[in-house]
């Protein structure tokens, strides 16, 4: 994989833990494996700071665990794992989208409607930064329209843990995805709450299985 131009670009936290986040979903960096701050800062030509900050961040996420004296180390990541995560995000989802489809606006349709115009986009071009950028923008938006802010604060928090910078490299998902969001879309149009509630959760416990496969592919899932 190759390395983007780090010590140019701003947020190197957040750049560092995606690119870190990768590897880890790519079988690059296995469970077990240590990850040296001064290696990495090296490697990607920056300060160990944002380094530091990034790999804090993942052990936050759960993806890494820090051990006195040696560093941070990969941490498993198992079948049930994901599945408890989409389990949750499914019910929690599925609330705040049936809230939406009760007082979301015109405006606000539109605005879903467009940032799912540009995600198929992205789809189709194998842009799989923007497509997780919007994704989570699509998500978002259900879930402010939902008028429940602890809810969707709770929400985001679960989404940490989802992996969702994965999916778009999933065989099928991009295609599976663009369907349960137009079927969203459909009910929240309708403004169907219950309509709306079954497809947001069947979309998100949906997730868990392809992912679960794609990683078991790659040997992350042992």
């Amino acid at each position: 994989m190759s390395i983007p131009e780090f010590a140019a670009r701003p947020q190197l936290a957040e750049d560092v833990a995606r690119f870190v986040r990768r590897r880890i979903f790519e079988g690059t960096y296995p469970a077990g494996q240590y990850i040296r701050l001064e290696q990495l800062a090296d490697e990607l030509g920056i300060s160990v700071t944002p380094v530091r900050e990034a790999l804090f961040g993942l052990r936050a996420e759960g993806l890494l665990t820090q051990q006195p004296r040696r560093g941070f180390v990969v941490l498993p990541i198992t079948r049930r794992d994901i599945a408890d995560v989409a389990d949750v995000q499914a019910h929690i989802g599925g609330v705040l989208a049936s809230r939406a489809a009760e007082r979301i606006t015109d405006e606000q349709l539109q605005a879903l409607d467009h940032v799912q115009d540009q995600l198929e986009v992205a789809y189709h071009a194998d842009d799989h930064e923007a497509a997780v950028r919007l994704n989570h923008e699509f998500h978002r938006g259900v879930n402010v329209a939902a008028g429940s802010p602890k809810l969707a604060q709770l929400m985001g928090q679960i989404t940490k843990f989802a992996l969702e910078s994965v999916y778009p490299t999933v065989e099928g998902w991009p295609a599976h995805s663009t369907r349960d969001h137009r079927e969203l879309l459909a009910a929240l149009k309708a403004r169907d709450s219950e309509a709306a509630r079954a497809a947001m959760s069947e979309h998100l416990c949906a997730a868990s299985g392809p992912l679960i496969e794609h990683l078991t592919r790659r040997g992350v899932i042992q």
